[in-house]
């Protein structure tokens, strides 16, 4: 849909140009428009550990019109009435966290597309421009907007990836290192043998099935491409701020012991 930018980013996908996107954890707005004035490619809104509530992702997702930025949004888990509150505001994708096997997989994809591929309610409302707009343009858009991204982020979902790849419906899988790692008792260990193994194994399974691959880390992104990943959520919003301030003090303080 035009107010969600999502064709302009498959397109950046389709030329292989590795979209990069900023992960919005802040209550305010603002910080969503900011991030898609500056340049990413998506903005990546997290309902799941940031303090945005139901009326503030719908001013998040309203702050991307008029950029160039798709909006995705992360319910706080996979669950239909935590995914239905965030469709009808018409994000480009809706992230779903902690997605553990098939069986959640399948429930998340039926939660976002309507009967009979799925089980979505018929909500109009800005999708539709609030009952403004041409009711079959946006019937035909819904069997593919918003597109359904399901996070890879522990152990037990791995060992269950085939099936989950073999559903219908499914567009991209996002890989969360941090929390895959933690699963296997190895937080943050980038390097180690079995974790990395693992991690190029997924990668090229998700790859060969034709599913969309994304990653959520702020490092290695050359590594992350080199094993297929075609988007990449690089940086929150707390964590930019503490590192710059971080900068901004440490260059101060240079300068006045000169």
């Amino acid at each position: 849909m035009q107010i969600n930018n999502l064709e302009k980013f498959l397109e950046k996908v389709r030329r292989d140009e590795f979209p990069i996107g900023a992960v919005v954890g802040l209550a305010d707005p603002t910080v969503t428009e900011l991030a898609a004035n500056v340049g990413f490619d998506f903005v990546f809104i997290d309902g799941e550990h940031g303090d945005i509530d139901r009326k503030c992702a719908m001013e998040h997702l309203m702050a991307v019109k008029g950029t160039d930025a798709a909006s995705f949004y992360r319910v706080p888990c996979c669950n239909h009435t935590e995914i239905k509150k965030i469709i009808d505001f018409a994000p480009a994708g809706i992230i779903v966290p902690m997605v553990m096997n098939a069986e959640e997989a399948k429930r998340a994809i039926e939660a976002m597309r309507y009967p009979p591929t799925g089980n979505r309610g018929c909500g109009f409302r800005r999708g539709l421009a609030y009952g403004a707009g041409d009711f079959d343009e946006y019937w035909k858009a819904s069997a593919h907007d918003p597109i359904v991204i399901l996070q890879l982020e522990h152990v037990d979902a791995y060992r269950d990836l085939d099936r989950i790849l073999a559903l219908d419906g499914l567009d991209s899988i996002m890989i969360g290192p941090y929390d895959f790692s933690a699963s296997m008792g190895k937080a943050g260990q980038w390097d180690d043998p079995e974790l990395r193994a693992i991690f190029d194994d997924a990668c090229r399974r998700i790859r060969a099935a034709g599913v969309m691959l994304g990653v959520a880390l702020d490092v290695r992104a050359e590594e992350w491409r080199a094993r297929g990943a075609q988007w990449m959520a690089v940086k929150g919003d707390m964590t930019a701020l503490v590192e710059r301030w971080r900068d901004v003090i440490r260059t101060l303080k240079d300068e006045r012991n000169k």
